[in-house]
């Protein structure tokens, strides 16, 4: 089975992984040469993932059986529509599908329209007075979010004060001029964490619950980036979140689905939700219409079921079963200094592979070349998987210490401190609930 994986980052490089492992004759094409995918793939082809045409074009020359569409860009720009009517069936949801991600309005509007659980209050707007008068009869904090894709780094949330809603019509009133239009949603208060799940139109599969930690610097300060890291726990929950709350948003995903589904666009892909656990239960904050990155990194390398057949049975609407490992994992990415207001870039790193491989950790590349050059992103994550949590951090954080150059990281990602510091705000919301053993 040839399949044409598009996209060349660390979740791409843990797509790749898997599919290999399972047995497939793998094909990339991407932006950039990734170091670790070019060793996994028969063939390999440089374009921009949105260059539709592009990418088409080379899977035809590599004789792809099946596209599996990593990134979210060229989900917008209708790739799976084009794949599809070319005769190569692709994980991925259609362009109207992935709009669930790529058109937070619609994404809003759908939920309201099919009553979907988890769902909160917004509106739209194209009128700057009106948007004014609306945040300031609606009385409560907001945030404010463009339509479109982001990359995660585009959302406004606004202190607690009702105050702070002059900053919030300020930042809206920009994104209008700009973009001609901008979401405003009441705030929610609580801690995020990830839901993934296989979907092939019909029925879902779960896979285990990860939390990501999307600010730059320690103890969550600093600037939103796509994710510095990320962990998941052994017996597939979170240790702030409770069955009850785990059902609840799986309640969610699966009328999403099911809704789609009765609309006549089936969502067949990873679909992902990025819930907040509220003092009232799971709020969904968006929608992914691929997997999280750098969340893919935890759950692809527990994945005892065979990727090439969940790929297969999501594209024949088929999907029988994925199973999981009962380990908990920490994905630590390593970023270039400046990263992401002014990450540096051009300038080789050095990874002792081998040395990692002794630590027990495992190795993706992402925004770096085959020359170790960082290209301006997040560069290289490691990955430590281990019984307990506190082994599997140990793991990852031993394995940094053999990369060098001008990079940093988050040495509190997936640490015993910082998930008791999540707990703690839980229980100061006023939930009362005894925490999962991680």
């Amino acid at each position: 089975m040839r399949i044409l994986l598009v996209g060349g980052g660390g979740r791409e490089h843990a797509i790749g992984e898997a599919l290999v492992r399972a047995g497939a004759e793998l094909y990339v094409v991407a932006k950039h040469r990734n170091p670790g995918l070019a060793r996994l793939a028969r063939g390999y082809g440089l374009a921009r993932e949105t260059d539709v045409g592009k990418v088409l074009a080379y899977a035809e020359k590599f004789g792809a059986d099946i596209a599996f569409i990593g990134p979210e860009a060229p989900l917008e720009r209708g790739i799976a529509d084009i794949f599809e009517e070319n005769g190569i069936p692709s994980v991925g949801p259609s362009r109207e599908v992935a709009k669930l991600e790529t058109d937070k309005a619609f994404a809003r509007a759908f939920m309201e329209r099919n009553e979907i659980p988890g769902r909160k209050a917004f509106r739209v707007f194209t009128d700057v007075t009106e948007m004014r008068s609306w945040i300031d009869d609606f009385g409560k904090p907001v945030v404010v979010k463009p339509i479109g894709l982001t990359g995660g780094k585009g959302v406004k949330v606004v202190g607690y004060q009702l105050k702070d809603n002059e900053e919030a019509k300020a930042y809206a009133e920009e994104l209008i001029r700009r973009d001609g239009k901008v979401l405003i949603e009441e705030r929610t208060d609580g801690v995020e964490f990830t839901f993934q799940v296989f979907s092939d139109g019909r029925r879902i599969i779960q896979m285990p619950l990860a939390q990501d930690y999307p600010h730059a610097y320690e103890n969550d300060e600093g600037p939103i980036t796509g994710g510095m890291g990320s962990y998941s726990c052994s017996n597939a929950l979170l240790p702030f979140v409770t069955k009850e709350d785990y059902e609840k948003a799986f309640e969610t995903l699966k009328a999403t689905v099911e809704a789609m589904r009765k609309e006549g666009s089936p969502y067949k892909g990873i679909l992902y939700g990025q819930f907040m656990l509220s003092r009232e239960g799971p709020v969904l904050i968006e929608y992914n219409a691929r997997f999280g990155d750098p969340e893919a990194i935890n759950v692809l390398p527990l994945l005892k079921t065979s990727l090439l057949e969940i790929a297969e049975g999501i594209v024949d609407g088929n999907l029988r079963k994925a199973e999981f490992e009962s380990m908990a994992t920490v994905v630590k990415y390593l970023a270039p200094k400046g990263y992401p207001t002014n990450p540096l870039k051009g300038v080789k790193v050095e990874v002792d592979e081998r040395a990692v491989e002794e630590t027990g950790a495992r190795l993706y590349y992402a925004s770096i070349d085959e020359n170790l050059t960082l290209l301006g992103s997040r560069a290289i994550a490691v990955l430590g998987i281990a019984e307990s949590l506190e082994e599997a951090e140990r793991i990852a954080e031993s394995a940094v210490l053999h990369i060098r150059g001008e990079l940093f990281h988050r040495r509190d990602v997936g640490t015993k401190e910082s998930v008791e510091k999540r707990i703690e705000l839980m229980k100061e919301l006023g939930r009362e609930f005894e925490p999962n053993p991680c």
